[in-house]
């Protein structure tokens, strides 16, 4: 290829925005770009083994014993799942600050290894996603994307409830109190943040009424990951370099067969197949997946659970299969509904399969998720540690049961797979390579 461009990768160490990324960088390797990916120690080889290159970085430092894959999360919902019962508005002191304060923390740790990358690969385009700034990133003199994989009530506007609070949009009545917790929790945080971004020679952040932004639009694109029709509707448009992705469901090769005993006839389970995911956060709480698990295990459906981190401890019925992970993208296509902790990944892919959700927040953008996809109709919002067996097993069976549902999903999944996220991406970030120009129109 004698157009060959170098294009960095650098996603928050989640599997989330990560897995976005790789979408993306297997259509811009296909086209015969050089792909680069940045990524923490602990993903250390898993994007090697795809194919890509890689660069190594921590954003602390180094464990004095050696770290135990998956011990971190095991840890932290031990410590945090007791704040995931509060409220959102008291999440705010006692789990989100701390939350971005451990991310500014990192983003100060990491500035000189990422200036050192940069230097080292000279990258034609940096695509950060990421709800933090990078100094380094903003700095490079380098054309540089900004992805939002989180909810879209991240990009703040006056007619969207704040971020993180799961508040419905048609009753603001609880906003003003909301945002007024977020600037007494996170005042000096950002304080002392904007004061390391212009120390590092990068613009100053802002923080207005809708509480402060702890990482800049890009000047030359933008992308928001979120299909259009369970979107909210802003009182301000977005500016011209802000384009949608409405889905950035990765291809796998992963191929994933239905065990022979839930298949259909298989048994006297003649229900629905369901897919039981709280990701690798969550399911790492044994109890909370244990309760799922013994309430599902009781209906007529058959269920393929993510047993997460702690998988040797969680006992299924023989209505269920599951390992620790599982290849999700290859599942979801061949179920009939999705039960999850709202992760901006799996409702993304849900809705591009056209799979109703059943959603059981915990916390950050998810709440706004299962707010968001409740008020469209496209799921049911239930507390994660509240819900009785009733209400779990009742959503389930309504939703099934709504075929305009089905018809609407089925337009929304056709509509998605047929301008598929990943390709617009690669484009976008295709035509920035080249140019060198802001993306508009």
């Amino acid at each position: 290829m004698t157009d060959r461009r170098t294009i960095v990768f650098f996603p928050e160490g989640a599997f989330g925005p990560t897995n976005n990324c790789v979408g993306i960088g297997n259509v811009l390797r296909a086209r015969g770009h050089r792909v680069v990916f940045i990524v923490e120690e602990s993903f250390a080889g898993r994007l090697a083994a795809q194919g890509f290159e890689e660069r190594l970085m921590r954003l602390g430092p180094p464990p004095e014993v050696p770290e135990v894959p998956g011990q971190f999360w095991i840890d932290f919902i031990r410590d945090t799942a007791p704040v995931f019962r509060k409220p959102t508005i008291e999440q705010l002191g006692e789990f989100i600050a701390p939350t971005w304060t451990a991310l500014c923390d990192g983003a100060r740790y990491v500035e000189l290894r990422l200036r050192a990358i940069f230097d080292e690969v000279r990258p034609d385009v940096i695509v950060e996603d990421n709800v933090v700034g990078f100094a380094a990133v903003v700095t490079a003199g380098r054309p540089w994307v900004r992805i939002v994989s989180c909810n879209p009530a991240e990009v703040k506007d006056t007619a969207i409830p704040p971020f993180s609070s799961g508040y419905p949009t048609t009753d603001q009545a609880g906003w003003p109190a909301f945002l007024d917790e977020v600037r007494l929790t996170h005042g000096e945080l950002w304080s002392g943040f904007d004061a390391f971004m212009r120390e590092q020679g990068a613009p100053g952040l802002t923080n207005g009424p809708l509480g402060p932004e702890f990482i800049h639009e890009s000047p030359f694109l933008n992308l928001v990951l979120y299909p259009e029709e369970a979107d909210y509707v802003r009182e301000t448009s977005l500016g011209p370099t802000w384009h949608r992705l409405g889905s950035c469901v990765r291809s796998t090769p992963d191929a994933w067969h239905l065990p022979a005993s839930l298949a259909p006839g298989a048994s006297d389970r003649d229900g629905a197949l369901l897919y039981l995911s709280l990701g690798s956060l969550g399911s790492a709480d044994v109890a909370l997946m244990q309760r799922l698990v013994d309430v599902l295990g009781r209906t007529h459906h058959r269920v393929i659970v993510s047993k997460g981190p702690l998988a040797d401890q969680l006992r299924l019925p023989d209505n269920m299969a599951g390992e620790a992970f599982l290849p999700q993208p290859a599942i979801i296509p061949q179920v009939d509904l999705v039960i999850t902790h709202g992760g901006n990944n799996t409702v993304t892919e849900a809705l591009h399969h056209g799979k109703p959700m059943v959603i059981l927040p915990l916390f950050w953008d998810q709440v706004d998720n299962a707010q968001r996809l409740d008020e469209t109709g496209f799921g049911a919002r239930l507390p994660a540690y509240g819900v009785d067996a009733g209400g779990l097993t009742g959503a389930i069976d309504r939703l099934l049961a709504d075929r305009p549902l089905r018809a609407r999903l089925a337009a929304l999944s056709a509509r998605l797979k047929a301008n598929p996220g990943t390709l617009r991406a690669a484009d976008l970030i295709e035509r920035l390579a080249r140019t060198g120009n802001p993306v508009t129109g």
